[in-house]
């Protein structure tokens, strides 16, 4: 399932490929072994804390360390003093000579380094490399792993306290500081540190002891991987609050905290272009539709060891369905009472989402069932969506635990907005609702073909892609299409007939309850289309994809300007006379969404509301959202705001 095409992985060989990204992977896992490995030899000397699992709440303790992180990678340009984040230290390992201050950092004004000339002679003498001797985070660093970076301070201070760090009694207490944006915590004899509620999920407060209580928090802030982008890793703090005789009342302190950092760690739910965003309730019930045999076979184990704990440490509880057969989520969810969930979540590929959306659209209070928030976690091997999703977050193109990680993290975040859905009809008589793409030609007899390679994960598309350059083929019909309103920042086909859009009057009828909606700009297939529709003059070609996300597989950024509720279909194809070599330049580009700046003369891109593509005859493979279909005549519209989707702002 899914729509992943990793072409570049022509360039670096299928065994090179798929060593580096299990390479990838051991590194991400063994991040917490040998951070707690090294935790007896950090300069500082990082004291343990006794924190219990979930947030606080009944479990089995465990250690965890004052971890600081290093300092991120690229500071932004504009300079703003800010205090180290929490876990990080004020000047951070690798910096050589140039040493904090310490003590009080940057908190009271305090500069630990200043070596920016330094750094311009190194950066000189190596070529514009990065030096190994760098300032101490003096500007308001960029969150790891993000393309914009964070802005301002952290606000005026809420609450105020001085609590022990741990649940265990300490030899000496730490100011604590909460804003609407952060913990600030003043640590005495160490530096000062601050953890982003952006970056929390959730707070607890329980008693310890015969008069004591603690409140703690749960944030999965990003820090420096040791290969690629930064990842998202869980970081536990608890507070001992003991100033009181009275342990009720040190109980209502720490519960005051934990409500209070609760609250401010959900985000706004905004209303931007007339787009309302929702936010998931707390504590929130969740159905998991997970299908053990997706991608590599690996989503319930997954599942189980990255996903429930983080839900845990939410209030999200999952009640896990998992698959047996094609069909069972759709059927699962057409009959579901699905007044006792706040949220369906699907851990599998885009195919697993497609049977669900199309199995709410069975039901007789469709309209209804669509305001129910859906959740896509990757677990299959295109995982289109789910990049997408993280992309539209502002996140770093990433991949396997990275992007589960990332999508459970916004899971945990909570904030749903509307999604756009087509309308596929047949010749046949079917009729088919997509969330990510319609493909005929190579695309789709990249991602059919390579089924039997699915164990292989990402490899399969590899493998499949080598096998269609090499018997490339050339496909018959006609393909027709609405265009878009042409609205700024919208992709343009620079090669386009030029027509005139059609008008925007043209809005659904109204229909009873249970009817589904009606495709308003489009006719019978056994009609031509109308004449303010374009016909493309080619009628060859190698490959047409109408797509509606920006990412076609989890390294494949074929549509940058797309996103949930736009109100368009990205309609990509390739005529026919392009070379292989040509071919793959484009995917190659699509990696990194440059592929139209090529000005490839044989691909266009143009935004559409609706197409139609009549094959001449019935070779060729047919996909929706990764799934198979009957190659034969097909037409589809976009239907904004349709359903739900969890999602960043």
């Amino acid at each position: 399932m899914g729509s992943g095409l990793r072409v570049w992985g022509l360039v670096l060989g299928v065994v090179g490929s798929g060593l580096g990204c299990g390479i990838r992977a051991c590194g991400y896992a063994s991040v917490a072994a040998s951070t707690a490995a090294r935790g007896g030899g950090h300069p500082r000397g990082r004291g343990h804390l006794q924190a219990r699992d979930g947030g606080g709440r009944a479990g089995t303790a465990r250690t965890l360390a004052w971890d600081p992180w290093e300092p991120p990678a690229s500071p932004p340009p504009a300079p703003a003093p800010r205090r180290a984040a929490l876990g990080e230290t004020e000047a951070g390992p690798g910096i050589g000579g140039c040493g904090g201050a310490g003590g009080g950092g940057v908190l009271n004004g305090a500069a630990s380094c200043h070596c920016r000339a330094a750094r311009r002679v190194s950066a000189a003498s190596s070529g514009g490399r990065r030096s190994r001797c760098v300032p101490a985070p003096l500007r308001a660093p960029m969150a790891a792993g993000r393309r914009v970076p964070p802005h301002g301070d952290g606000g005026a201070v809420l609450l105020r306290g001085r609590f022990s760090p741990g649940p265990s009694p300490g030899p000496a207490a730490w100011s604590v500081a909460l804003t609407e944006r952060e913990l600030q915590v003043l640590r005495p004899g160490g530096p000062d540190a601050a953890l982003r509620l952006a970056d929390c999920v959730g707070s607890a407060a329980f008693p310890s002891g015969p008069a004591a209580a603690c409140f703690s928090l749960v944030g999965y802030p990003f820090r420096k991987a040791r290969w690629g982008s930064p990842a998202r890793q869980r970081l536990q703090r608890t507070f001992r609050v003991s100033q009181h005789p009275n342990a009720e009342e040190n109980l209502r302190i720490a519960q005051a905290w934990s409500q209070r950092i609760r609250e401010l760690s959900l985000p706004a739910a905004p209303t931007r272009d007339g787009v309302s965003y929702g936010l998931l309730p707390r504590p929130c019930r969740a159905l998991v539709l997970l299908n053990p045999q997706s991608g590599a076979g690996r989503a319930l184990e997954d599942f189980q060891a990255v996903v429930q704990p983080m839900l845990a440490d939410a209030d999200i509880a999952a009640t896990v369905f998992v698959t047996e057969r094609p069909h069972h989520a759709q059927e699962k969810v057409r009959d579901e009472d699905l007044s006792q969930w706040d949220v369906l979540v699907v851990m599998s590929g885009d195919g697993l989402l497609h049977e669900v959306l199309n199995g709410l659209m069975e039901r007789p209070d469709w309209e209804e069932a669509l305001q129910t928030p859906l959740c896509i976690l990757p677990g299959g091997s295109g995982n289109a969506l789910a990049a997408s999703i993280n992309y539209y977050a502002g996140n770093d193109h990433v991949a396997k635990k990275k992007l589960l990680t990332n999508c459970t993290f916004i899971l945990c975040k909570g904030l749903h907005a509307p999604m756009d859905l087509v309308s596929l009809s047949t010749a046949s008589g079917k009729r088919f609702f997509s969330f990510l793409g319609f493909g005929w030609g190579f695309i789709a007899d990249v991602d059919i073909d390579s089924e039997k390679y699915r164990r292989l994960g990402n490899a399969r598309f590899t493998l499949g892609t080598l096998q269609c350059l090499v018997r490339l083929r050339v496909y018959q019909g006609r393909l027709s299409y609405l265009p878009a309103a042409t609205e700024p920042g919208t992709p343009r086909d620079r090669k386009a007939p030029a027509r005139r859009a059609a008008p925007t009057a043209g809005t659904e009828a109204p229909s009873g309850h249970g009817a589904l909606p009606a495709d308003t700009l489009l006719v019978p297939l056994g009609q031509p289309v109308p004449p303010h529709w374009v016909v493309v003059p080619e009628e060859e070609f190698v490959c047409v994809y109408a797509i509606y996300q920006s990412h076609l597989g989890t390294n494949l950024l074929m549509a940058p300007a797309a996103r949930l509720h736009d109100g368009c279909i990205h309609l990509f194809y390739v005529g026919a006379g392009i070379s292989r070599v040509a071919l793959l330049k484009i995917f190659l580009a699509m990696g990194r969404g440059t592929h139209l700046d090529l000005n490839c003369p044989h691909l266009h891109c143009v935004p559409v509301r609706a197409f139609r593509l009549e094959p001449r005859g019935s070779a060729g493979i047919m996909t929706v959202d990764g799934e198979a279909l009957a190659c034969e005549p097909v037409q589809g519209q976009i239907h904004g705001h349709m359903c739900r989707v969890v999602t960043a702002s």
